[in-house]
């Protein structure tokens, strides 16, 4: 599996409660009618698409398409912070 290693950090940061969600992707899943069940069912039914690097910082993010706990399709663009933990950047219904 392409990304195998980072799904499972990704996945284990759900399971552990160690991820935030930014200011914008709180809106978005709001706008979206998604809760906090969504996005973690999304991340740990879902599969890496594609990495990403951020223009200003290089840093790897990763956008994952998921489903939510009604089953409908799911995607989020997460990265890992500095501090280790999952920063989810945004999300939205493909």
């Amino acid at each position: 599996m392409i990304y195998g290693n980072v799904l499972k950090r990704l996945r284990e940061r759900i399971r552990t409660r160690e991820y935030v969600l930014t200011l914008h992707a709180e809106e978005e899943m709001n706008e979206d009618g998604f809760t906090i069940f969504d996005v973690e069912r999304g991340v740990l039914t879902g599969t890496i698409l594609e990495r990403q690097r951020d223009r200003e910082t290089g840093e790897s993010k990763y956008r994952i398409r998921g489903r939510t706990v009604a089953g409908d399709e799911i995607e989020l663009i997460a990265k890992f912070g500095s501090t280790g933990w999952m920063v989810i950047i945004t999300m939205y219904e493909p």
